[in-house]
């Protein structure tokens, strides 16, 4: 082992022997750089490499132009608990309350607590326009053009193969199919595999507009139990696709949403081959991959796909801008029927766009998008789950998510959270009810709750606000 090596490891040690002492406190600030190298006589680089080090270890943090600070220690709370699902599939009826639950929480005055949005600072919108305006000057020719037949940006799908190095790829160019969103990709894929009246296995709870997809459809949603740390329950899948009849499964496996788990590794795989075996279409979306708080970056179940059986779907709506209307899907052997089904529907997606997203992830300026990112939601997530302790009824359950921004809660038993919506709305406050993550209606003492933005004063005293109306005795 290299001299520089003991002392950065050295200057390490010290550091986090002075935290867990709490001589240095949490969300204290370390000593800069510059100090620590001047005053340890180490050089900068060995410095960095030990503080590296306690940010790997979770112990410290980085805060762009303020420098390194002791981390916040998790809040620990209860989990939301694994819940008993419905035998039998059944029609989905969302939509409508869906729709006003969303047309409501958007409205002007309202504390944005309920669609999973991200605060419009942390996005890169200056260098979007700059692009913009580089792409239509350099390439007038997309202004005038448009294909229903080459609707696939070359350059953009040569940034998604590169991109998918990091999947557990790479996934092959000739998988690809550029949609107009995430929430495009899975309905191209779902009219692919499935046709109306067929069952598809849902998580449970489960994104809502995946719900609302299978309604549009005449499909059927069979909800499979969810753990709110690992994800779907296989022995529950393995049971449900004995005697067949399961045309497709829907599932987030990265961050899922609402309750921001991360499905392991090896569970990944064993999923990857149950349904191949069982001859069930896996669509996955993994819009929340690039957003997840660990330190590596999870693979999703495509990764251990070795027959073309699952299709990835995902967005840049979350981490760039929602406004781009940019997705795809690597489809797998069902790449065909995806792509004539996006032919017939919406043919191409906009080029302008798919070029300037391609010079985008070209310039490396998306990798250090996600580094900020991260770090900012997971300020975010726990400052939320910190209010909702302090706020919220005795005996609440909080979960722990391991990506994306959004937090689900879990009152306590007794609780209607689609009647006491009314009461929050009429304060300006918003949230997105639980029974709407479920086709057959459970999860009414839950609720999800938005963390896409800075956790400021207003945000705090909503969530107060919140908890003031579950505490009132006669909402019971």
């Amino acid at each position: 082992m290299s001299e520089q090596a003991l002392r950065y490891e050295q200057l390490a040690s010290e550091l986090a022997s002075l935290i867990e002492s709490r001589v240095l406190s949490r969300g204290d600030r370390l000593p800069s750089v510059r100090q620590l190298s001047k005053e340890r006589r180490l050089s900068v680089s060995t410095v960095l490499q030990a503080l590296h080090l306690l940010e790997d270890r979770g112990l410290v943090e980085a805060r762009p132009q303020s420098g390194y600070f002791v981390r916040q220690a998790k809040t620990s709370h209860a989990e939301p608990l694994v819940r008993s699902t419905p035998d039998a599939a059944m029609p989905v009826d969302i939509s409508q309350r869906l729709v006003r639950v969303l047309q409501s929480g958007t409205r002007p005055g309202v504390a944005p607590l309920a669609a999973a949005l991200p605060a419009p600072e942390l996005l890169p919108v200056a260098a979007l326009n700059r692009l913009y305006a580089g792409v239509v000057r350099r390439h007038p020719e997309l202004l005038s053009g448009g294909s229903h037949i080459n609707m696939d940006e070359p350059a953009l799908v040569r940034q998604l193969v590169r991109r998918s190095l990091a999947w557990g790829g790479p996934i092959a160019a000739e998988e690809f199919v550029i949609t107009n969103s995430c929430t495009e990709s899975l309905g191209l894929c779902l009219r692919a595999v499935t046709k109306p009246g067929d069952t598809v296995a849902v998580e449970s709870p489960a994104y809502y507009l995946m719900l609302q997809l299978l309604e549009t459809l005449g499909l059927k949603a069979l909800e499979i139990p969810t753990d709110p740390r690992t994800g779907m329950s296989l022995d529950a899948l393995e049971l449900a696709t004995r005697q067949g009849g399961i045309a497709a499964c829907l599932l987030v496996s990265n961050g899922s949403n609402p309750l921001g788990c991360v499905m392991p590794d090896e569970k990944k795989r064993l999923f990857a081959t149950l349904t191949a075996a069982r001859g069930v279409a896996v669509i996955e979306d993994d819009i929340y991959g690039d957003l997840h708080l660990g330190n590596v970056r999870p693979w999703p179940v495509k990764a251990y796909d070795k027959v073309g059986n699952v299709m990835l779907c995902s967005s840049f709506s979350k981490s760039l801008s929602p406004a781009l209307r940019i997705g795809f899907v690597a489809a797998g052997r069902y790449r065909p029927a995806i792509a004539l089904h996006k032919t017939i529907t919406s043919g191409g997606t906009n080029p302008i766009t798919q070029h300037v997203l391609a010079e985008y992830l070209e310039s490396g300026a998306y990798d250090r998008q996600l580094r900020t990112l991260r770090r900012a939601y997971e300020r975010q997530l726990e400052a939320m789950r910190l209010a909702v302790s302090r706020h919220f009824p005795a005996a609440t359950r909080i979960a722990q998510p391991q990506g994306g921004y959004v937090l689900w809660v879990e009152l306590p038993e007794g609780f209607d959270t689609t009647q006491l919506y009314e009461q929050a709305i009429a304060e300006n406050l918003a949230f997105v009810p639980g029974e709407l993550f479920s086709p057959s209606g459970m999860y009414r003492n839950c609720l999800r709750l938005n963390c896409g933005n800075p956790h400021t004063p207003e945000i705090e005293d909503a969530v107060r606000r919140l908890g003031a109306i579950f505490s009132r005795p006669q909402i019971k």
